[in-house]
Formats: structure tokens, C-alpha cells, sequence
């Protein structure tokens, strides 16, 4: 029998390599993406861009995007 496997929550934070991913752009341009999304928010400069907010501001299906995370 073997033991169960631990709950990994879901990630809330997306990164570069992420937006890379999901959107089909490159490193620069997926930065460029996330620090728009900073500042329609009202957040500092390296602060950390949630899924919802990625979501809200590229009017994409929260859902469609946490599928397509890896």
C-alpha cells in the first residue's frame, strides 16, 4: 500500500514563463504584459501578479487559464 500523496495547493502567482505560455510571447514582452498588469492594479513595481488579476485585465476564463498551468 502506498502512502497518499500530498495536497499541492494551486498556484496563485504567475510569472514571465508563465504568460510566456499561456499568451505565445516571448520573455520580453511577457514581463512587459505583467508590469501593465502592476500598474492597472496600483501595485509596486516587483510586486507578485495573481491568476484573477492576469485573467481580469486579459479578459481570459480564470478556469481555461488554471487548466493550461503547468
Amino acid at each position: 500500500m502506498s502512502a497518499p500523496k500530498p495536497h499541492i495547493p494551486k498556484r496563485i502567482i504567475l510569472y514571465p514563463r508563465d504568460v510566456e505560455n499561456l499568451t505565445g510571447r516571448r520573455g520580453r514582452t511577457a514581463r512587459a504584459i505583467l508590469q501593465k498588469i502592476r500598474e492597472h492594479f496600483g501595485k509596486p513595481k516587483n510586486a507578485p501578479v495573481t491568476v484573477r488579476e492576469f485573467c481580469s485585465f486579459m479578459l481570459l476564463d480564470e478556469m481555461e487559464v488554471r487548466e493550461n498551468l503547468q
